[in-house]
C-alpha cells in the first residue's frame, strides 16, 4: 500500500532560524535522506514553495470552479515537504517516515510528519 507522508513545520520556529541553524539542519538532513532512500520503499520525495505561491480550485454546486490564491486550508503548521512510501502496514510506513529529516528537526522547525494511507494510487504509464 502507498502512504502519503506530509511534513509540517512551525512558522514561528522556522522564521526564528539563523544562518548557522540552517547549516546545522543541513548536517542532519544529508545522512537522514540517504538512510530514507536506502530503504528502497520511497517512491517520490518533494518539497513545497511558500504558501504565497499556491492556488486553490474551489468546486461550486453548478459544476463550475473558481481559483483563489493561497492554500486550501491554512494553519499554524503548514506543509513543507512530502514523500510517498510503499509499505505493508501503517506501522511500517511510520517506521520508514521516522527516517526522514523532518522527524529529527523539531528543535529548528517544530512540526512533524503525518502519514496517510492511500486507498487509491495511480501513476501514468505505470
Amino acid at each position: 500500500m502507498k502512504y502519503l507522508c506530509i511534513c509540517h513545520y512551525d512558522r514561528a520556529k522556522f522564521a526564528a532560524c539563523r544562518p548557522e541553524d540552517f547549516e546545522a539542519v543541513g548536517a542532519v538532513c544529508a545522512p537522514r535522506d540517504q538512510e530514507l532512500q536506502a530503504t528502497g520503499q520511497v517512491d517520490l520525495i518533494g518539497s513545497f514553495v511558500e504558501e504565497t505561491g499556491y492556488a486553490t480550485l474551489r468546486a461550486h454546486d453548478d459544476g463550475e470552479w473558481s481559483v483563489e490564491r493561497g492554500p486550501y486550508a491554512g494553519g499554524p503548521e503548514p506543509w513543507g515537504a512530502f514523500f510517498i512510501v510503499d509499505a505493508d502496514s501503517l506501522d511500517q510506513a511510520v517506521k520508514i517516515a521516522s527516517l526522514h529529516p523532518g522527524a529529527h528537526l523539531g528543535a529548528y522547525f517544530g512540526g512533524g510528519i503525518e502519514v496517510r494511507p492511500c486507498n487509491f494510487f495511480w501513476t501514468p504509464g505505470g
